[in-house]
C-alpha cells in the first residue's frame, strides 16, 4: 500500500489548487479548509497507480508528471491517453460508484495530490455546496474527457472504412 503524506505547506499549494479544473468556483475559505484533508504521493516510473477494476479509494490529481490510462481487452493493453499536470484520475470511479474502468501508470516520477474518498464522501455531510461544486467540475471533466474518446473512436472508425 502506497504512503500518502500530509500537504504541510499550505502557500505552496493553494495557488496549484486554483488551477485544477475540479476546483474551479471553489472560494478561498473553503479551499482552505479543503487542503488541510488533502495528501500528497508520488510514483515512480511505470508504477501502477490503481488498476482496472480495482475499487476507488481517493481522487488523483496530477501535480507533476503524467500518467498513462491503459484499458485491458481479453489481456491485450490498449493505451487510451496520456494526462499530465492539473488532470485528475480516479474521479469518475468515485462519483459513479464503480470500479476503476482503466489501468493508471506512471509515466516519469509522477507527484500527486490525493482527496482521499472518505473525505469526499464527508463533505457531501459537512458542506453541500462544496460538495456540488466538486461534483460539478469532475462532471465537466469526465465530459471532456468523453467527447475526446467518441473522437478517437471516430478516427478509428474513419481508418478503417478508409484504410491508406
Amino acid at each position: 500500500m502506497k504512503e500518502y503524506k500530509p500537504i504541510l505547506n499550505v502557500e505552496e499549494i493553494s495557488p496549484v489548487l486554483k488551477k485544477i479544473s475540479i476546483f474551479a468556483g471553489i472560494s478561498n475559505v473553503k479551499l482552505g479548509k479543503l487542503i488541510q484533508y488533502l495528501k500528497k504521493a508520488e510514483y515512480e516510473d511505470s508504477e501502477i497507480i490503481f488498476e482496472q477494476g480495482s475499487a476507488p479509494t481517493q481522487i488523483y490529481i496530477i501535480k507533476r508528471g503524467r500518467v498513462k490510462l491503459v484499458e485491458y481487452v481479453n489481456y491485450t493493453p490498449y493505451q487510451l491517453f496520456e494526462l499530465g499536470e492539473g488532470n485528475c484520475i480516479g474521479e469518475a470511479s468515485i462519483i459513479g460508484i464503480q470500479t476503476h474502468e482503466v489501468t493508471a501508470v506512471a509515466k516519469g516520477n509522477t507527484e500527486f495530490i490525493i482527496l482521499p474518498k472518505k473525505i469526499f464522501l464527508e463533505i457531501f455531510e459537512t458542506d453541500k455546496e462544496l460538495f456540488c461544486l466538486l461534483v460539478l467540475n469532475i462532471a465537466k471533466e469526465v465530459s471532456k474527457r468523453l467527447a475526446k474518446t467518441d473522437n478517437l473512436l471516430l478516427q478509428y472508425i474513419d481508418k478503417y472504412k478508409h484504410p491508406d
